[in-house]
Parts: C-alpha cells; sequence; structure tokens
C-alpha cells in the first residue's frame, strides 16, 4: 500500500499536475525556472499528503530535493528523448523504492529475497525465456528469413517500412505470445494472429506485393512458433 500511495503521488506530480507550459519554461530557463522548483515540492507535497504519516516529515523532503537533482539532470541533457524519459522514470522509481523500504524498514531483507529468487527454478526459467524470445529469436528469425528479404529489396526503391520496426513488432508479439502461454490463455493468441493476418501492402506491382506479404507471413509462424515452443517447454519444467 504504501509503495502504491509513493506511486500515485509521482504520477499526479509528473503527469497530472505538470502542464506543458512548466514542462516547456523548465526546458529552456533549467535551475532558473521557478516551475522546477514548484514541481519538486509538489512531489514531497503529494507523497506527504497521500501517506497521511504526519510524523515522517523527512520522507516528502526527501523525495522533494531528489525530484529536483533528477529533473535537474534530465534538463541538462542534449537531447530530450525517450532514453532520457525512462532513465528519468526509472531513476525516480529507485527513489520510491528506497523511501518505502525505510518506511517498511525493510532494507535487511532485500539481500535475502535477491538470493531466493536467484535460487527459485521458477524465476531463473521464466527470465530466460523472456531473454531468448527477446534477443536470440529475433537474430534467428533475421538470419532465417534474411534470403527473402534481399530478393524483395531488389525489387523495390523504397524501404519497405519504417526502420527496426518489423524488429520492434516481432518483439513486443513474442513478448505478449508467452505472457499469454505462461498465464494460460492460450485462446487469446488465436487473436494475435488474426490481427496480424489483416497485414496488407498497397503496391502497384502485385507480384512485389506478395513476395512482401509472404515475407511478413512466414517471419510471423516462425516467431509465434518458436515463441510457443519456448513458452511450452518452461510451463513443462518449470510449472
Amino acid at each position: 500500500m504504501i509503495f502504491l500511495q509513493l506511486l500515485l503521488a509521482h504520477i499526479l506530480t509528473d503527469f497530472v499536475f505538470q502542464t506543458s507550459k512548466w514542462v516547456k519554461q523548465k526546458q529552456k530557463k533549467k535551475s532558473k525556472s521557478v516551475f522546477l522548483y514548484i514541481h519538486a515540492f509538489l512531489a514531497g507535497f503529494f507523497s506527504y499528503l497521500i501517506l497521511r504519516d504526519w510524523d515522517q516529515i523527512l520522507i516528502p523532503i526527501f523525495i522533494s530535493l531528489t525530484h529536483f537533482l533528477i529533473d535537474l539532470w534530465k534538463l541538462n541533457q542534449k537531447k530530450d528523448n525517450l532514453t532520457y524519459f525512462l532513465l528519468d522514470q526509472l531513476f525516480h522509481i529507485i527513489i520510491i523504492t528506497i523511501a518505502y523500504l525505510y518506511l517498511i524498514s525493510g532494507f535487511n531483507i532485500i539481500v535475502p529475497n535477491l538470493i531466493a529468487l536467484l535460487d527459485s527454478y521458477m524465476f531463473l526459467a521464466i527470465i530466460i525465456a523472456y531473454l531468448l524470445v527477446i534477443f536470440p529469436v529475433g537474430f534467428i528469425i533475421g538470419k532465417a528469413t534474411e534470403k527473402w528479404h534481399d530478393e524483395i529489396l531488389k525489387n523495390t526503391k523504397e524501404s519497405l517500412s519504417l526502420k527496426a520496426a518489423g524488429r520492434y513488432i516481432g518483439i513486443f508479439e513474442r513478448i505478449l505470445v508467452l505472457t499469454l502461454i505462461l498465464t494460460d490463455n492460450f485462446s487469446a493468441i488465436g487473436f494475435l494472429i488474426a490481427a496480424k493476418s489483416i497485414l496488407r501492402f498497397a503496391d502497384k506491382n502485385e507480384a512485389s506485393a506478395r513476395k512482401q506479404t509472404e515475407y511478413v507471413l512466414i517471419g510471423t509462424l516462425m516467431s509465434f512458433s518458436i515463441t510457443i515452443i519456448i513458452g511450452l517447454l518452461v510451463r513443462h519444467i518449470a510449472f
């Protein structure tokens, strides 16, 4: 409950009560922006208000100060892209976790719990399965379909898709399929296959369009098949 309360305070601070006007002025003036200080104050204020533990004044101060430093670090980066946004949010979550552990006096249980996870057969099997479908499986499919990819490129002057779009689509679909298998939701996989099957290519050259469709379907079926096999193996071994 405490962790969720702190997380709610963070969401209210960063996404609900922070306007685009605040963000633009913070990016422009950085440490001289008054909104940066107001924003940092709100992070601690909402934490204090939602926790309602009036004796724990150090927690909102800690959250306000660290929120200010993290945001200032992000504002001083050359680019405001997805990477820095995710890092910014990760740092905030780490701070929330530290505050949570302090409030529940839970620092002494971190190491034993981590050791227990590393000794858990099921946990290791699931982590390995996700790492396999995210990284090696994509490489295997890329190599297996490389000749068809090159064949289509010879007959097409323009790029087949957005840069690396196919790679990320494949990663997300394999994560979804594996999750559905591990949570015993096999029927939902059919909806994913049906959604992928509506993919069409608009091209004046019908032969080229057909080749592109076949290329995508081959990659999709390989992706689904390998992921399903990995998921079933994990269920058989670890569950």
